[in-house]
């Protein structure tokens, strides 16, 4: 049994595997009335979509299919259900992961977990793939966002960091050329690289999170978290306020509005949004799949024996991630709205 649900009024259920005949997304807590169709889900879609330098060379239509939820293009008020079929799966490249789980994998604790049952193609439910319809949930969470406050709530994600090297991407079809160098560096070595992504959220009024376990922090840090390849969240000055003294930190509030001449604190303070943008950033590890040599266990011998991993991987998943960053973060804030 898992459990593949985030959220307590607006519910976002996924499900599916990498390989399998489809993955897809049922969402519960979607008011009534809200203008909806597959167009609607293209903008993002293409976000995530591979084909740039150092991404997978695995291609897929991406083409979402609303099964329940939606009637006459507005929602009905019920669950809403998303589906995305799996078309250009080449499941072969997997079968010597049966006895030679990779490093930096969930191959060996998922065999261990479910007693060798779980689908380990293509890396199965914990697939990157899986975030697909995570998007598709996004999408209709920032309209929900938009409607419920009544006003322009934008959240916007970048990359900020690509294997060590600052930069500031929004478009990945205009990768500085330094950044492109390391990207070929590490596709040259068979190795892979990670990066920094940075998101914000403008226009949330103040008051909106709860005191500790269900803070802007928690929700939106539980729901990012859920990503594949995530190893570390700040927010505002993150670790560097622990340097910094509270004369140095604090932010002179300057306005009825919650606004405040600095934004140390990232737009949150006790858990709860204060006006100014929401700030965070997350950092992702470099993509575990790689055709450099490494060393494994052998799980019928017992022996550690040395493995290149066949398939197509990004060379830097963290490339594909802002919109992803975006979609759970409006899943998240949207779920503290309902």
């Amino acid at each position: 049994m898992t459990m593949d649900t985030f959220g307590k009024k607006f519910r976002v259920t996924i499900f599916g595997e990498s390989h399998g005949d489809a993955i897809g997304a049922v969402i519960d807590g979607i008011p009534a009335g809200i203008e909806i169709s597959e167009g609607d889900f293209s903008a993002d879609i293409s976000k995530r979509r591979s084909g740039a330098k150092g991404t997978t060379p695995r291609i897929e239509a991406d083409e979402p299919v609303i099964l329940s939820g939606v009637f006459n293009g507005y929602t009905t008020g019920g669950s809403l259900a998303v589906m995305f079929r799996n078309t250009n799966t080449r499941s072969s490249d997997y079968s010597s992961l049966l006895v030679h789980p990779r490093p930096g994998h969930a191959d060996f604790v998922a065999g261990i977990k479910w007693n060798g049952y779980n689908d380990y193609r293509g890396g199965g439910h914990f697939s990157g793939r899986l975030t697909l319809p995570v998007v598709a949930a996004g999408v209709i969470a920032k309209k929900i966002l938009a409607e419920k406050l009544s006003r322009t709530v934008s959240v916007s994600a970048r990359i900020v960091e690509i294997g060590g090297i600052a930069t500031d991407i929004k478009d990945l079809a205009s990768i500085p050329e330094n950044v492109a160098a390391a990207i070929e560096s590490a596709a040259e070595e068979g190795d892979s690289i990670g990066g920094i992504v940075e998101c914000r959220v403008s226009g949330l009024p103040v008051g909106i999170g709860e005191p500790f376990f269900d803070s802007v922090e928690s929700m939106v840090s539980h729901a990012v978290f859920s990503i594949p390849g995530v190893r570390g969240i700040e927010f505002g000055d993150g670790f560097k306020a622990a340097a910094m003294k509270g004369s140095q930190h604090n932010d002179p509030i300057a306005d009825m509005g919650g606004r405040t001449v600095t934004n140390h604190a990232g737009g949150i303070n006790g858990g709860i949004t204060n006006g100014n943008p929401v700030v965070f950033r997350v950092a992702f590890k470099p993509t575990a799949s790689i055709r450099k040599e490494q060393i494994t266990l052998n799980t019928t011998t017992g022996n550690m024996e040395s493995l290149v991993v066949p398939g197509r991987h990004d060379v830097c998943f963290a490339l594909r991630t802002p919109v992803i960053v975006e979609a759970m973060t409006a899943i998240a804030i949207t779920d503290l709205l309902a």
